[in-house]
């Protein structure tokens, strides 16, 4: 089954190329294109797109306030960002914002398709490069306010300290090896934390734990 896709962008040239790049992956298709925010939830309305791939900087219209906007009227529509701007506040505000993903116009082609994968399987998705800014931006908060999340999500203190490893892009032998655990005891704790969360990839994962702020830089 084909994946729709409606990309926006001011620069004509950004859009021809990402339209042939996914024109190289197989079941995706750019079904509409738009050079600014202005008419976009028109259009999208029109459409109805799987996937809409949203510039942030437009000449007319900013590409938050568009998504926003598209959050409301489109909530089967994912929308993933496709910028330059690696301010870690823009990125924050985007992801906040509604949107799905975050992707870097610097992407090679198989990270394209991987973000869009993720998307189509109601995961999220946010460029390695920019994953490290984004957690050092929001996960600032105190003792006190990791166990009060920890308890709001019925996460217990073993639980806890595991997924703090896990959004710092620790493996599970590693995490059993530093914890001092076997390795089918760390997935039994990665496959709760993610049932309890009802969260299931590390995207995920990263965003909860920056909306939570569960953890800090010291730790």
């Amino acid at each position: 089954m084909i994946c729709n896709l409606l990309l926006v962008d001011d620069h004509s040239l950004i859009r021809a190329g990402v339209r042939a790049l996914v024109s190289d992956i197989p079941g995706y298709a750019v079904i509409g294109e738009a050079s600014d925010g202005a008419h976009l939830l028109e259009l999208a309305r029109s459409l109805n797109p799987d996937i809409i791939l949203l510039d942030i900087s437009m000449k007319n219209t900013n590409g938050l306030d568009a998504l926003e906007k598209l959050h409301l009227a489109m909530p089967h529509s994912k929308v993933l960002i496709l910028s330059m701007h690696t301010d870690p506040h823009m990125i924050m505000r985007a992801l906040e914002s509604g949107a799905h993903g975050y992707l870097l116009k610097d992407a090679t082609a198989t990270e394209i398709e991987q973000a869009l994968d993720a998307l189509r399987k109601n995961e999220r998705y946010i460029s390695p490069a920019i994953a490290h800014t984004v957690i050092n931006q929001a996960l600032i908060t105190t003792q006190s306010g990791k166990a009060e999340a920890a308890l709001n999500h019925n996460l217990t203190a073993r639980q806890l300290e595991i997924l703090r490893l896990i959004v710092r892009g620790k493996s599970t032998r590693e995490i059993a090896s530093g914890l001092g655990l076997s390795v089918k005891t760390v997935e039994t704790h990665r496959s709760q934390i993610m049932k309890r969360l009802q969260i299931y990839d590390v995207a995920g994962l990263v965003l909860f734990c920056v909306r939570e702020r569960i953890i800090s830089l010291d730790d």
